[in-house]
C-alpha cells in the first residue's frame, strides 16, 4: 500500500508539465508492471479481462523457470562430466556453477534488449511495450553456453530494431524475436552456434568447474545424427535433459512443466503443440521406414530444439496463426518442416529454427484462406 502511494505522489512528476516529463513511457512502463492500469474507458464497447498482456508475459516466464534452472544444472553437469569429476562434486557445486555461466547472459539479454525498447518508446514518445519480458529470457536459453555476451548484446540489438521494433512494436512483428536473434548467430558467426566444441563450458572460476583444454568437444545427439550415427546418450537421459545442448531446450521434464502451466493459464494453443507433434512424429516415422535415419522416430521429438520449439515458440500468439483451423495447418507444417530438415540436410541438424521461421512466415497467409474459406461456404449457403 505505501509502494502505491509513493508511486502516486511521484506520479505528476513525470505526466506532461512535470519535471521528469520526458521519462513518461519508462514510469508507465514500471508503474503498469506493477499493478493493473485502474484507467477506463470514457465511451464506446470496452472488453474486460481479468489478465493483460504484461500478465501473460509474466506466466510465460514462469513457465520457462524450470527448463532455465535445469539448463543452469546441466551446464555444469556437462562440465563436471567432462573432467571426469562428477562423482565427487556436491549437486549444489554443479548447479551454481552452471547459474554463475548463465545469469550474465540473461542480464545482457535484459539490459540491451529493454534499454532498445526504453530508448525507442521514449523517441517515439508511446507506451512500453512488454513482449520483450519473454523473448529477454528465452535468447539466452536457445543458444550454446560457449556464445560470448557481446555476440548475445549483438543479436538482440538486431532482432529487437529489425524484427519487432521497425514492424510497429509487439504485437506487429513478423518472426519470432528469440528466433531472429538465433539465426542471426547462426548464419553471422557459425562456429559459435554449432560444431562440438560449444556446448560445454570450459571456464574454471571461484574454485568453481574445471579448466578443460580448448581442444575438448563434446557432440550433441543432433551432431552425431548429422553423421548418420546413432547417439551415444541413452533415450532416457535424452528426456531428462543430461545432454549436451542449448541452454534451456535438453530437458523434456522441465519443458512439460511448462507447457502444462502455458495451457492450463489458456496463453498457449494446445492445438498448435498437438499438431507439431503429430506431424513431427509422423514423419519421423516415414524417414525411419524408409532407413534415412539412425534412430527411432520418437528419439527425434526428445532430442534438440524440437520440444522447446513446439512449446514455447511455435505457439507465440503474435507471429502464429490465429484462426482454429489454421492453427492445426500452422503447427503440422513446423513439425514436419522441422524432420524434413533435420534428416535431408546435415548442413542444418536442428531444423527447429528455420522450421518455425517459416512457419511464421506463412501464418498470414493460413489465417487468410481459412477465412476465405469460410466466407466462400457462407457464400454458397446463402445462396442455396
Amino acid at each position: 500500500m505505501s509502494l502505491r502511494k509513493y508511486i502516486d505522489n511521484i506520479k505528476p512528476q513525470f505526466e506532461p508539465g512535470g519535471k521528469f516529463s520526458a521519462l513518461q513511457s519508462v514510469f508507465d512502463g514500471f508503474e503498469t508492471f506493477l499493478y493493473v492500469p485502474n484507467t477506463t474507458s470514457k465511451s464506446g464497447v470496452s472488453i474486460h479481462d481479468a489478465i493483460d498482456s504484461k500478465r501473460i508475459m509474466s506466466m510465460v516466464v514462469i513457465a520457462l523457470i524450470p527448463a532455465l534452472l535445469f539448463g543452469m544444472y546441466n551446464v555444469g553437469y556437462q562440465n563436471y562430466l567432462a573432467a571426469g569429476t562428477l562423482a565427487s562434486t556436491p549437486c549444489w557445486e554443479v548447479f551454481l556453477y552452471g547459474a554463475l555461466l548463465v545469469l550474465p547472459k540473461i542480464i545482457v539479454s535484459y539490459i540491451v534488449g529493454l534499454g532498445i525498447e526504453f530508448a525507442w518508446a521514449q523517441w517515439k514518445k508511446e507506451e512500453i511495450q512488454e513482449g520483450y519480458l519473454v523473448s529477454g529470457i528465452i535468447i539466452p536459453m536457445i543458444l550454446p553456453i560457449g556464445c560470448p555476451l557481446w555476440m548475445i548484446a549483438l543479436a538482440v540489438a538486431f532482432a529487437v530494431i529489425f524484427g519487432k521494433e521497425i514492424f510497429g512494436g509487439t504485437g506487429m512483428n513478423i518472426f519470432n524475436v528469440a528466433l531472429l536473434a538465433r539465426a542471426f548467430l547462426f548464419f553471422s558467426y557459425p562456429t559459435k552456434m554449432s560444431g562440438d566444441s560449444v556446448w560445454v563450458a570450459k571456464e574454471s572460476f571461484l574454485g568453481l568447474g574445471n579448466d578443460l583444454p580448448d581442444a575438448f568437444t563434446c557432440a550433441t545427439p543432433l551432431g552425431q545424427m548429422a553423421q548418420n550415427v546413432a547417439p551415444s546418450a541413452s533415450v532416457l537421459d535424452s528426456f531428462i535433459g543430461l545432454i549436451p545442448g542449448s541452454i534451456g531446450e535438453t530437458s523434456v521434464i522441465a519443458i512439460a512443466m511448462g507447457a502444462i502451466i502455458l495451457l492450463w493459464a489458456g496463453i498457449a494453443s494446445w492445438k498448435i503443440m498437438c499438431s507439431v507433434f503429430v506431424s513431427g512424429a509422423a514423419m519421423a516415422l516415414l524417414f525411419q521406414s524408409l532407413g534415412m535415419t539412425p534412430v527411432e522416430w520418437y528419439e527425434h521429438l526428445i532430442i534438440g530444439g524440437f520440444c522447446f520449439g513446439a512449446v514455447f515458440m511455435a505457439t507465440d500468439p503474435v507471429t502464429s496463426a490465429r484462426t482454429e483451423t489454421g492453427k492445426w495447418i500452422y503447427g503440422c507444417i513446423i513439425g514436419a518442416l522441422a524432420m524434413i530438415i533435420r534428416v535431408m540436410n546435415p548442413g542444418f541438424p536442428e531444423g527447429m529454427m528455420l522450421a518455425i521461421l517459416f512457419g511464421n512466415m506463412m501464418a498470414p497467409t493460413i489465417d487468410y484462406f481459412v477465412v476465405q474459406s469460410n466466407i466462400n461456404k457462407r457464400i454458397r449457403r446463402a445462396q442455396a
